[in-house]
């Protein structure tokens, strides 16, 4: 018998000696958590204590100061290449120095920017489907203002903006929210790794830099 049959009989023996109940899939506890006793208020510190928490930069600032408060972020982060996607509201980078190159990334019309122009860029910004509180964490979908999933994974800043009203508390409440079929991309924190010996390295398979600007009513 070789070790995998040997696996396979143990296993067997398991299930005979003890079956699992036969609990048909429509009989599955459906008793946890759909929603929240905090309001936005308590909602929106507990997002921003776990961005801090995995290491994001955070800001804050009401809808009227957006174009100012995302251009000031650009500013201070020396952004003069910057790739935004398809549907972004135009109004967000119109404070946005003149001296900062903006390219529209944009598939569906073959303006699609090559990974290697993308390597070279300063940063991205891009807005999200929503974020969830509890986890700290921002959840793209692909759709308008939020682009393909390379664009927020190549450049070595990205810089999300968080709408009022996106905001959920957990992970439930964010799969209720979301569609699903959609190309779902989660990120939690700027994007780290650490080898056997517990050296945290920045930057492998994302941004070395994730900023959030928080938009509150």
């Amino acid at each position: 018998m070789s070790a995998r049959e040997e696996v396979l009989a143990r296993i067997r023996a398991a299930h005979a000696a003890a079956p699992p109940p036969d609990l048909p899939y429509a009989a599955l506890s459906r008793d946890y958590r759909t929603s929240s006793a905090l309001d936005v208020e308590a909602l929106v510190e507990r997002l921003v204590d776990r961005l801090l928490d995995y290491k994001a930069l955070v800001r804050r600032c009401s809808v009227a100061d957006l174009p100012a408060a995302l251009a000031t972020a650009l500013r201070e982060r020396g952004v003069r290449r910057l790739v935004a996607p398809a549907g972004l509201d135009p109004s967000w980078l119109a404070a946005v120095d003149t001296g900062v190159d903006v390219r529209t990334d944009d598939p569906d019309v073959g303006a699609a920017l090559p990974v290697a122009e993308l390597d070279v860029l300063d940063g991205v910004v891009s807005g999200c489907a929503l974020a969830v509180a509890e986890t700290g964490t921002l959840v793209l979908d692909g759709s308008a203002g939020q682009g393909r999933r390379v664009i927020s994974l190549i450049p070595d800043y990205h810089l999300c903006v968080v709408l009022p009203g996106q905001v959920v508390a957990d992970v439930p409440q964010a799969v209720l929210a979301l569609d699903l079929t959609r190309p779902t991309t989660m990120i939690s924190g700027p994007s780290a790794t650490s080898d056997i010996e517990l050296n945290r390295v920045e930057g492998v398979h994302g941004p070395r830099t994730l900023e959030v600007l928080v938009v509150e009513r």
